[in-house]
């Protein structure tokens, strides 16, 4: 049986809310996807965090630097006037200017049409993808069967 991991996901809140539902919850990683500073993050220390990067060209991967050995892992995500969930992908090449020690998780408009270009992308850093708006009956209520399907063409190579 797989184990799944609970991950909170939280913009901008403030730090004494984070740890209180982090606790309340049991929450195994914290996603930070707001405007965060490292600051914040040190703030944090002890628990698992995820850092959401967001990204519109490859001048934006450098923001990583500020958090490198702060945060778990870092998600890159398509950098919009929402902070994520738009659906909307960003030119994945320009994570080739990824040099960081942290591992990371792919996002940014990953729908369930997108099972070959991620089987595609290859950076020795990448851990896992985000797999979230494109694949959601209503807000927070993901469908799935688009899911699995997504799911069994990733690791049967369908």
């Amino acid at each position: 049986m797989i184990h799944c991991k609970r991950v909170g996901v939280f913009v901008d809140e403030d730090i004494e809310t984070v740890r209180r539902i982090a606790d309340d919850y049991a929450l195994d990683f914290i996603q930070l996807h707001g405007h965060e500073s490292p600051e914040y993050c040190a703030q944090l220390k002890g628990m698992h965090l995820i850092k959401a990067i967001s990204v519109s060209g490859r001048d934006d991967i450098a923001t990583y630097k500020a958090y490198e050995g702060l945060v778990d892992y870092f998600l890159f995500d398509t950098k919009c006037p929402t902070v994520g969930g738009s659906g909307q992908q960003f030119d994945w090449s320009v994570l080739s200017a990824y040099d960081g020690n942290t591992p990371f998780l792919l996002s940014g408009g990953i729908g369930p049409d997108d099972a070959e270009r991620v089987k595609a992308f290859h950076h020795e850093k990448c851990i896992g993808i985000d797999l979230n708006s494109r694949f959601e009956l209503a807000p927070g209520l993901k469908d799935i069967n688009k899911l699995r399907t997504f799911l069994n063409a990733i690791n049967n190579g369908k």
